[in-house]
């Protein structure tokens, strides 16, 4: 009867901290432990919040993603090949990973502060659609005049997953009117 009891306990992990139950879930066939489902948290109103989790598969050696911080806003990507981005061009460097991002977001491909302040390096073509389960590649551009020399391990990038919202796209013969109408590139002032 305990055991039975221990397993409905180790099945909801709201009733029971992973740390305290784990024992239990281990002893208990049929049981998943909690360190291998998603992680789950409590709002303010006591519903239950599952935490999203991406996922990533390695190619062949590559490197891990990681967070240079525990608030970092990205996860920063390694290049798992030596090449060179020629002065004032560009190169596609591998990660030799593939990604499944969590449902609502999409991936955003940033560059690294410190590589562009110090090396004029950006990145491009950012957008990993959530659908997309080839390899990630960074489009690295070099806008200095000096080539720039990328070693495997190197961190290029950071990948941002953002929320998503997907609007019906529906076609009118006219829009709003608002204030600003049809004004751009710098309309409505320049400093």
């Amino acid at each position: 009867m305990l055991r039975k009891t221990f397993s409905v306990l180790c099945r909801s992990r709201l009733l029971l901290h992973p740390s305290v139950c784990q024992p239990f879930c281990d002893m208990t066939p049929g049981v998943e432990s909690p360190a291998k489902r998603q992680k789950m948290e409590v709002d303010g109103m006591g519903d239950a919040v599952v935490e999203p989790v991406l996922q990533f598969k390695r190619l062949n050696d590559a490197f891990a993603p990681v967070r240079g911080s525990d608030h970092a806003a990205g996860f920063d990507l390694f290049s798992n090949k030596d090449m060179v981005v020629p002065a004032k061009d560009k190169a596609s460097v591998p990660t030799d990973l593939q990604i499944a991002l969590p449902k609502g977001c999409y991936g955003r491909i940033a560059p690294r502060s410190g590589l562009a302040l110090k090396k004029f390096i950006d990145v491009g073509a950012g957008v990993i659609d959530r659908d997309y389960r080839g390899e990630v590649f960074v489009l690295l551009f070099n806008f200095s005049d000096t080539n720039f020399e990328v070693k495997r391990g190197d961190r290029i990038a950071q990948l941002i997953c953002e929320k998503i919202f997907m609007p019906t796209l529906v076609e009118r013969e006219t829009l709003e009117e608002t204030k600003r109408g049809e004004g751009g590139f710098g309309s409505t002032g320049t400093n």
